[in-house]
């Protein structure tokens, strides 16, 4: 029967820390891009609001209040509508480098079960040979369903944020008619 070294125990905990390590630094990284991100978006707002404050006190009369608003709403959209895109941006990022080590840890876990299991069968005795070719196999399919299930879910994931960016794009353009009539309208 194979057994493991201690050696070989060691440098398994090793790659783990290693990999845990890697992966709480890129939990960092995005963090810090989204800390970056909110404080930037808090200093654009407060620097806006002070600009539509000044703009709303000097309007006079009630024309020109609507068509301030008018003005200042589609700015504000479109800046709601970045900042998503960049917070996905950075989620997105972030989340591919986790699964690239996720991938990486999957990779080497599963051709490190198969060396193992192909030298538990090599070694084995000729009777329970049978018994363990059986659990290669059945390890073997279950890694082939766990790789399809996971193909499936990275496809659902695309699929989602396709569809969640054609909606936003739609309503922002929505808001654009919207305003343009609005606009058109007060003019009249």
């Amino acid at each position: 029967m194979t057994q493991w070294s201690p050696e070989q125990f060691s440098k398994v905990q090793i790659a783990g820390i290693e990999t845990l390590a890697g992966l709480t630094g890129k939990a960092f990284d995005g963090f810090e891009k989204l800390l970056e991100l909110n404080l930037q978006t808090m200093k654009t707002a407060l620097t806006e609001t002070q600009d539509c404050v000044r703009k709303a006190l000097s309007v006079k009369d009630p024309k020109e209040f609507v068509e301030l608003q008018i003005e200042l709403f589609q700015p504000a959209a479109d800046n709601v509508l970045a900042y998503r895109r960049q917070l996905f941006e950075i989620l997105a990022a972030t989340r591919a480098d986790f699964e690239k080590v996720a991938e990486v840890q999957y990779t080497a876990g599963k051709q490190g079960l198969r060396d193992f299991l192909e030298g538990v069968v090599n070694q084995a005795p000729a009777g329970p040979a049978a018994p363990l070719a059986a659990l290669q196999e059945a390890v073997n399919a279950t890694t082939t369903l766990f790789e399809s299930m996971q193909t499936t879910a990275k496809q659902a994931v695309q699929a989602a944020e396709n569809s969640f960016n054609t909606a936003a794009e739609a309503a922002s353009k929505g808001q654009q008619r919207r305003a343009a009539q609005a606009s058109h309208a007060a003019a009249k």
